[in-house]
């Protein structure tokens, strides 16, 4: 006979799979799609939330790039080309911080502001209405709920695999009650 614990761990692995594939292709059409909705401005979604990033209240004075990168959850590296891209194009402005010399602070420029708020926000807004426009506010704010439990999840699977130095999730034990 089998074990209802063993159906209900199965069933709810085949839905992990499921759901993680969706957010995947999801990642994949928000970077095809959204890059549509902000190409004639020159950018890109790494760009946008770039400068949806600067645009916040509370990164009116800049922000520093390690503190850019942790918010946007990528590396130095990364976030590194894609600044001298946007300071080239005239979107963001690079300085030393002057609470920290060794540290760069950047900032949006005029032109990367006229860029945000009058051409590409509308049509991100626009954009969002496309995607969004048969879900109600509790859809929206439902699917949101979940969406921040799942990355609060991934940012401490983050820090415990950084910090254990773990490369790997632990596989099954053979009873079925170890971790997945």
């Amino acid at each position: 006979m089998e074990n209802p614990i063993d159906k209900a761990h199965a069933t709810k692995m085949e839905l992990a799979n499921r759901l993680f594939f969706r957010l995947y292709q999801c990642a994949n059409m928000l970077h095809k799609t959204g890059s549509r909705a902000v190409e004639a401005e020159g950018l890109t979604t790494q760009q946008w939330a770039v400068l949806g990033a600067l645009s916040r209240d509370k990164a009116e004075g800049g922000m520093g790039m390690g503190e850019l990168a942790k918010y946007l959850m990528v590396s130095r590296q990364n976030l590194s080309g894609l600044i001298s891209r946007m300071e080239r194009d005239g979107h963001v402005a690079i300085a030393p911080d002057g609470r920290d010399r060794r540290s760069r602070l950047v900032t949006m420029t005029e032109s990367g502001r006229h860029v945000w708020h009058v051409l590409a926000r509308p049509k991100i807004l626009t954009y969002y209405e496309e995607i969004l426009g048969d879900f109600s506010i509790n859809d929206v704010t439902h699917t949101l709920h979940y969406l921040l439990k799942i990355l609060e999840n991934m940012q401490r699977l983050d820090v415990d695999w950084v910090s254990g130095g773990n490369d790997a999730p632990m596989a099954d034990t053979q009873d079925g009650d170890g971790p997945a």
